[in-house]
C-alpha cells in the first residue's frame, strides 16, 4: 500500500474516531498525506497532527470552500472516503421528520455535497477515486434505522452514478459496506429478544 500512497492527498470525512479514524490511520501508514473534516476534531493524540478542517456537511458552501482550501494548500485531491455520519435511531412509526431529515442531510446530501466539491478538481486532474461508507442497514436493512438505511442505500445508488459520469475521466467511484461495533450501532434498538440476538 505504501507505493500506492505515497505523495497522495487523501480527504476522509469523518475521520475523526470510530471507524473513519481507523482509515485516516491505515491511509496515514500507507504514506498519504490525510486530511480529515468532521464537527469535532480528533481526541486520539495519534490523530491530532493531521489536517482537520471542521465543516458542516450539510452546508454545500462550506463544503466546497474546504475541498478547494485542500486543493490550494496541497496542489490536489487524489481520493475522497465519505465517512462521516450521524444516527438518530428510532422505529420508523414514532420517527420524527427531525429526525428523518438530520440523518439524511449528513449521511446522502453530505456525501453528495463532498463528492460534488471534489469532481472538477477530479476532471482537471483526469484522475481520482471515491470511497463511500454505505452499510448493511441500507443493504439488508436493521430495526429502528429507517432514515440511516435509506440513506445508505441512496449512497450506494449515488457512487454507481458517479463512477458512469466519471468514467471518462479516469476516475472511480466505489462503497464499502461495513458491520463493525462502534458508537454508530449502540442506538440500535433491541428491546425483543429476536432483536438482542439479531443484534448480536
Amino acid at each position: 500500500m505504501q507505493q500506492l500512497l505515497t505523495d497522495k492527498v487523501v480527504l476522509v470525512a469523518g475521520g475523526t474516531s470510530g471507524v473513519g479514524a481507523g482509515i485516516a490511520r491505515v491511509l496515514r501508514e500507507g504514506g498519504a498525506t490525510v486530511v480529515t473534516c468532521a464537527r469535532r476534531p480528533a481526541e486520539a493524540p495519534d490523530l491530532a497532527e493531521l489536517e482537520f478542517h471542521s465543516v458542516d456537511l450539510r452546508d454545500a458552501d462550506a463544503v466546497r470552500a474546504m475541498v478547494d482550501d485542500i486543493v490550494a494548500r496541497h496542489g490536489r485531491l487524489d481520493v475522497v472516503v465519505n465517512n462521516a455520519g450521524i444516527l438518530r435511531d428510532r422505529f420508523f412509526f414514532n420517527m420524527s421528520l427531525e429526525e428523518w431529515r438530520a440523518v439524511i442531510d449528513v449521511h446522502l446530501n453530505g456525501t453528495f455535497y463532498v463528492s460534488r466539491a471534489a469532481a472538477p478538481h477530479f476532471k482537471a486532474q483526469n484522475s481520482g477515486a471515491y470511497v463511500h461508507m454505505t452499510s448493511t442497514s441500507g443493504l439488508i436493512g436493521n430495526y429502528g434505522q429507517a432514515n440511516y438505511g435509506a440513506a445508505k442505500l441512496g449512497i450506494a445508488s449515488l457512487s454507481k452514478q458517479i463512477a458512469m459520469d466519471m468514467k471518462r475521466y479516469n476516475v472511480r467511484s466505489n462503497c464499502i459496506s461495513p458491520f463493525a461495533w462502534s458508537r454508530m450501532i449502540g442506538t440500535i434498538p433491541s428491546d425483543t429478544p429476536e432483536q438482542q440476538a439479531r443484534l448480536e
